[in-house]
C-alpha cells in the first residue's frame, strides 16, 4: 500500500465516506442477510469495497476466499463500525482491516473475536498518538489480530504472541524503523503506556500488554 492510499493527516473514517446514515443502513443490510444467497460473494466483495475504499485491484490481491466471506463476512460491518468509532486520525478503517485477511500458505487470518475488539483500544490510540508526534501518516498495517492458526504459519511469531490477544499491531511509517521505535520508547517513559517496542528492519511492533519489553 503507497502513502497515496490515504490524505495525509486525514485518515478514511467511515463516516467521511458516505456518512453516518449510509453506515447505520449498511449494518442493517448486513444483519438483514446481505450476504446470505447465491450472490452472497459479489454483495461481499461490493460491500468490503464500499465500505473500506478498496480498488478492484486491491481486492482481486486479496483474494478473499468464500469460507471467509461467509463466515466473517456479515461481522464485518460492526467492525469496521468499531474501529471508526475510535476516531482515528492517522491510520484508516481500510489499513486496519485488510491484515485480517492475509493468508500463509493455505491459512487465512481472521477477524477477532468480538470478546477481544476491546483489546485493541489502547494500542491504537498509542499508534495515532505516535503518528501525530512523527507528523506521519501510517503507511502500512502489517498486523494487528492474528488468529492461532495463522499465527503458527508466521515466521518468527510466538506461540504466545499478543497479536492473538488482538493488542499488538505492527505498523509502517514512511521513515526509518529506528526513529518511530525510539519516538515509541519515549512516549512510553514519558507514562503514555506500558508495553512492549520491537524494531524491525521494515515495520515496528507496538503492543500494550501492561509491562515494558524492547527488543
Amino acid at each position: 500500500m503507497s502513502t497515496s492510499d490515504v490524505t495525509p493527516h486525514t485518515a478514511e473514517p467511515l463516516g467521511a465516506q458516505f456518512g453516518r446514515r449510509s453506515a447505520l443502513r449498511l449494518l442493517a443490510l448486513a444483519g438483514a442477510g446481505l450476504f446470505a444467497g447465491t450472490s452472497r460473494s459479489e454483495a461481499f466483495m461490493g460491500f468490503f469495497s464500499s465500505y473500506t475504499n478498496a480498488s478492484p485491484s486491491t481486492l482481486r490481491a486479496l483474494q478473499i476466499p468464500a469460507d471467509w466471506q461467509a463466515t466473517l463476512g456479515p461481522m464485518l460491518p460492526s467492525y469496521a463500525e468499531f474501529l471508526r468509532k475510535a476516531h482515528l486520525k492517522f491510520v484508516s478503517v481500510r489499513q486496519l482491516i485488510e491484515p485480517h485477511t492475509h493468508m500463509r500458505g493455505k491459512v487465512h487470518n481472521s477477524l477477532p473475536p468480538r470478546s477481544m475488539w476491546n483489546n485493541v483500544r489502547s494500542t491504537l490510540k498509542v499508534i495515532d498518538s505516535l503518528a501525530d508526534r512523527l507528523d506521519l501518516q501510517v503507511k502500512d498495517v502489517v498486523s494487528v489480530y492474528r488468529s492461532p492458526a495463522y499465527n503458527a504459519k508466521c515466521p518468527g511469531a510466538k506461540s504466545n504472541s499478543f497479536h492473538m490477544r488482538n493488542n499488538a499491531i505492527d505498523i509502517v511509517f514512511p521513515c526509518a524503523p529506528g526513529k518511530v521505535s525510539a519516538m515509541a520508547r519515549a512516549m512510553r517513559s514519558g507514562g503514555m503506556f506500558a508495553g512492549g517496542v520491537g524494531r524491525y528492519a521494515g515495520f515496528t511492533h507496538i503492543d500494550t500488554r501492561g509491562n515494558n519489553a524492547d527488543w
